[in-house]
């Protein structure tokens, strides 16, 4: 039986209700991922309202996270749940129809036009920098962090940025471009440890004004505008954690912008969010209640929007370190939430615990990738050293 058959049943089938069969079925279904239903493992998930296994069936994963949120059921460790759901694809078990048209949205239509590129910042990224700096690193770095030899989320998102630096060869004097900056955590860095001067750009209003007082006194300068207003060259550009919020059908004009931006000679460092396979792009949860509009891509599409503009000098994948980035941004909005519990409300609370834990779990399962592209225009002199992380 499929999940639409469990929708088509009447309201008593063989003296059990749809509720009954709705039960029976998730519990079955969760068991090949060694998942119970009120079980006793930090895993499991404890249903509150029997109504729940109904609700996901029908919904999908949209439906699973919304249930969640709204306090139908509860489970001790989200991560170690997602990590076991992911890893057994029992998503792909599951197909309601109630999902086909974020399917077909995310497929057919530009979903990240320019006029809709401010959304995300209206949704995400202006809700409070206070929070925001209660959840990050002291930079304030909202992007996967290098813990190679690092032990706290202040030392690994520094080993990131010295990362970037070194792979993009900066020295004094030269000009950067960061597209998608943030609060600037990357540009701070740079001019500080470098001698560089860096223009950003975000959609975000509240970035740009904390960002400027962050890096007052340093050649660093906020741009609130989309990417796709940019015109003028650089020595080197970077677009850390942005890329995400592209969406497929304007991949290649994201690069033609980097492409136009970029000296002949310089380097450019994508760092991005990536999915193994072609899909809808997003989870539809993440798309509605988080950052709408975004959308992950997968390598193939990236080559593809490389061809004719760049050339591929290095690929390096370290998305297992987002799983620990993540649960580090956990704990700290945990330790900080008495300060925020009554402006926030529980169900932010929850919202922003299923966010956290289930993309922990999604890196921790490799279902989805970080990835770290360093690309020049062809025609570069020399041969590109690969940088020791």
């Amino acid at each position: 039986m499929d999940t639409r058959s469990l929708q088509r049943l009447p309201d008593t089938a063989n003296g059990r209700s749809r509720a009954g069969h709705a039960h029976h079925y998730l519990q079955s279904l969760l068991s090949e991922a060694d998942i119970g239903l009120d079980g006793r493992r930090p895993w499991d998930i404890q249903l509150i309202d029997p109504a729940m296994p109904r609700r996901v069936l029908a919904h999908g994963s949209l439906g699973l996270g919304e249930a969640y949120v709204d306090g139908q059921w509860e489970c001790e460790h989200l991560d170690q749940l997602f990590d076991r759901l992911l890893r057994a694809q029992l998503g792909e078990r599951v197909h309601p129809l109630s999902l086909a048209w974020h399917h077909l949205r995310a497929r057919w239509l530009n979903l990240q036009t320019e006029p809709r590129s401010w959304q995300v910042a209206r949704a995400h990224y202006d809700m409070g920098n206070d929070f925001y700096a209660a959840m990050l690193d002291r930079r304030m770095t909202y992007t996967c962090a290098f813990w190679q030899n690092a032990d706290t989320l202040d030392a690994a998102q520094e080993h990131k940025l010295d990362l970037v630096c070194r792979k993009l060869d900066l020295r004094p004097g030269m000009r950067v471009l960061d597209i998608g900056c943030g609060w600037g955590s990357f540009m701070r860095f740079a001019a500080e440890r470098h001698g560089v001067s860096c223009v950003g750009v975000t959609v975000s209003a509240e970035q740009v004004a904390l960002g400027r007082e962050l890096c007052a006194g340093l050649p660093v300068e906020f741009r609130l505008a989309d990417y796709r207003t940019l015109n003028e060259r650089f020595d080197r550009v970077v677009s850390l954690g942005m890329f995400e919020h592209v969406g497929h059908k304007n991949h290649a004009d994201f690069m033609a912008v980097a492409q136009r931006c970029l000296h002949p000679d310089g380097l450019f460092l994508l760092h991005t969010i990536g999915r193994n396979e072609h899909g809808h792009g997003t989870d539809p949860w993440i798309h509605k209640h988080i950052f709408p509009n975004g959308e992950l891509p997968t390598i193939a599409q990236i080559g593809q929007a490389c061809e004719r503009r760049f050339v591929v000098e290095d690929l390096h994948n370290f998305g297992a370190d987002y799983d620990r980035t993540l649960m580090a941004w956990h704990h700290n909005v945990q330790t900080a939430w008495p300060r925020f519990s009554d402006t926030l409300g529980e169900r932010f609370r929850r919202t922003w615990r299923y966010y956290l834990l289930s993309c922990a779990g999604a890196f921790r399962a490799r279902d989805i990738q970080l990835w770290q592209w360093v690309l020049s225009q062809p025609g570069r002199a020399g041969v590109y050293p690969r940088v020791a992380a």
